[in-house]
């Protein structure tokens, strides 16, 4: 078991659900419908993120896995910073134009579950 990425995950998770909490009943009357989604977008990939982290804090430690593992784990954390921060910002500035971090954010959160599955399958094969 990875500790450090299912207490990573938990923190992010409190996150995501603070930041849903002040979305919800702290921005409603204060910006558009919009932004209003933009940023229920962020706290939902945001949450997603957090209890992936706490999935892979699951996965058994296995000498040939856990570089990728540990590698997943980082790139989901990073994308999440780079696309939930990006649609955070976006909702509460109302500069679209950081909306250009987003989609990397978004490939890094696909890069980290690349490496978590390759890690599955050579496990598996071992």
């Amino acid at each position: 078991m990875f500790p450090k990425y299912f207490a990573i995950g938990a923190i992010n998770a409190a996150l995501a659900i603070a930041l849903g909490a002040f979305g919800a009943h702290g921005l409603e009357n204060s910006i558009s419908e919009h932004y209003l989604q933009v940023f229920e977008t962020g706290v939902r990939y945001h949450m997603y993120s957090a209890l992936g982290l706490m999935l892979i804090s699951l996965f058994t430690k296995h000498t040939d896995v856990t570089k990728l593992v540990q590698n997943g784990g980082r790139l989901i954390l990073a994308g999440t910073v780079l696309f939930s921060g990006s649609l955070y910002g976006i909702a509460l500035s109302s500069v679209s134009e950081l909306g250009i971090i987003t989609p990397f954010g978004g490939v890094a959160i696909l890069a980290g579950w690349t490496c978590v599955i390759l890690a599955a399958f050579k496990k598996s094969t071992i």
